[in-house]
């Protein structure tokens, strides 16, 4: 089962849009722009960005 995690491949600040298109399966683009367009998301951002742990790749 995959948990969700903060990407340590792919990030662009500090990892969260990376970490949610890595477990929903979609481009990391995509998120960013929901991410940008949607006016609340700023705040959600920097609640994971907190929050999430960092993806540890001696686990997966």
């Amino acid at each position: 089962m995959n948990k969700l995690t903060k990407s340590s491949k792919n990030k662009s600040l500090f990892g969260v849009c990376a970490g949610i298109a890595e477990y929903y399966g979609i481009s990391p683009l995509a998120v960013r722009l929901l991410f940008i367009f949607i006016p609340i998301s700023v705040a959600i951002y920097l609640i994971l960005a907190a929050f999430l742990p960092e993806k540890n790749a001696a686990l997966y």
